[in-house]
Parts: structure tokens; C-alpha cells; sequence
């Protein structure tokens, strides 16, 4: 088991929860090509995971949404940095706002 201390612990993940505009029927595809386009190749991320919501018959799985990305980054710091990259920042007014009716994140270290 692994210490607290651990270089391996150390990482800052960042999870984006997506809910698409249902009046856009493309809107799932389109977020997901948009994401793999811009935000994959920034400089920073260690762990790089975007996909479709998937149902599930457990009550405590949440199902309402329709696009998850996990990042993980070396630390917050770099977490940081990844949120003004310029290609972060297109992909937020190119693809997101166009998108996206709902977003929600978690961050946690």
C-alpha cells in the first residue's frame, strides 16, 4: 500500500460532467470530437478519458448526463496552467457554449 506521501498520490484530477442541448441532435458526437480535438494534446495532462454516459440499473449511478471527461494532472499547479491554454480556452467558446446546456466538475487532489 501505497504512503500518502507517495510521488504516485501527489496527482490533481479533474472531472467535467457535460449535459448536451437535447434540441441539437449531434450535440453528444460533436462534444466528444470537440474535446478529443482540442483538449487532448494539451501539454500537462498525464491521463486523458472522454466517453458517453453509460446506463446503468443501479439508483446511484447518475444517468442524467450525456459526456464525462477524467483528467488527471501532475498537480494543481499544472491543472491550472491546462485551464488558459489558448486551445482550452477555443475549445470553451468554439465548441462548449455552442453545445452544452449544463456543466459540472469535480477537482480533487
Amino acid at each position: 500500500m501505497e504512503s500518502p506521501t507517495s510521488p504516485t498520490t501527489s496527482r490533481f484530477s479533474h472531472v467535467v460532467i457535460f449535459w448536451t442541448d437535447p434540441a441539437q441532435p449531434n450535440a453528444t458526437a460533436e462534444l466528444i470530437a470537440g474535446i478529443n480535438h482540442y483538449l487532448k494534446d494539451i501539454p500537462g495532462v498525464l491521463h486523458f478519458h472522454v466517453g458517453k454516459m453509460v446506463g446503468s440499473p443501479r439508483p446511484v449511478v447518475e444517468q442524467s448526463y450525456q459526456v464525462a471527461l477524467n483528467l488527471v494532472f501532475p498537480d494543481k499547479k499544472t491543472q491550472d496552467e491546462y485551464q488558459v491554454h489558448p486551445q482550452h480556452v477555443e475549445f470553451v467558446e468554439k465548441v462548449f457554449k455552442r453545445l452544452c446546456q449544463r456543466v459540472l466538475v469535480y477537482d480533487f487532489a
